[in-house]
């Protein structure tokens, strides 16, 4: 259980994943930026610190080739129960997300998506590769590789600095 999974993709950049609207969107797109990828959910005990410290290093990092992708997820307690419009109408008007909010996800199990089939392969968690909760983020290079796997519990003010760090690479 937990085990990590063989991918054959070496990294992010491989991957096409679909907006909110359902149009594909191909992560090549990414090349030259450090990202965050983070599982989101509107109804965690977790969702407003960690929408309102994205928000605000987006806002502060955003001219420095960085970005953010939230991938709503509804796998943990239903959190995430809305339609794909309304999850990212809720992160745009509430939290004032400027960052591409995706197609809702599956994040563990056999019909997880591919690029979250990659991101623990490449981290696993210190229990095994499973996400266990909402807002686990993965920090990646520019490069298209993971760096680092954050938990829920970890905010993301607290990781500013491997961001900075990953943008002087």
């Amino acid at each position: 259980m937990g085990a990590a999974e063989s991918v054959p993709e070496t990294s992010i950049h491989e991957f096409t994943v679909k907006d909110c609207n359902g149009k594909e969107v191909s992560l090549e797109m990414y090349k030259g930026k450090v990202l965050i990828v983070v599982n989101v959910a509107s109804k965690c005990g977790f969702t407003e610190t960690n929408y309102t410290q994205l928000t605000e290093l987006y806002q502060k990092h955003r001219d420095k080739d960085f970005e953010i992708l939230a991938f709503p997820c509804n796998q943990f307690l239903r959190q995430e129960p809305g339609s794909d419009q309304q999850i990212k109408d809720f992160a745009c008007t509430r939290f004032k997300a400027e960052y591409p909010v995706f197609q809702k996800v599956r994040v563990n199990g056999p019909d997880a998506a591919p690029l979250y089939k990659f991101l623990k392969a490449s981290k696993p968690g210190l229990f095994g590769s499973r996400i266990k909760w909402n807002f686990t983020k993965f920090l990646i290079d520019k490069n298209g590789k993971v760096i680092n796997r954050y938990s829920t519990a970890t905010s993301p003010l607290s990781f500013e600095k491997d961001i900075l760090k990953a943008l002087e690479d």
